[in-house]
């Protein structure tokens, strides 16, 4: 099983939005991460990086 994590903007470890992301999914202007525990996050933005070696995404707030 390959988890991430999801950062603010910025690959700072200050800025993690959620931790063991198993799904990612975009609806509408939705970003919704869905955790390893089934937990959801629905974030206003847009996703802007994924490095699946890594298990790393970056996603962009909008303002």
């Amino acid at each position: 099983m390959c988890l991430s994590t999801v950062y603010e903007n910025t690959l700072d470890d200050s800025k993690i939005l959620m931790s063991n992301v198993a799904k990612i999914e975009i609806e509408d202007n939705l970003v919704v991460l869905t955790d390893l525990m089934e937990r959801k996050l629905e974030i206003d933005g847009e996703l802007v990086f994924v490095d699946l070696l890594s298990s790393k995404a970056i996603v962009k707030e909008r303002v």
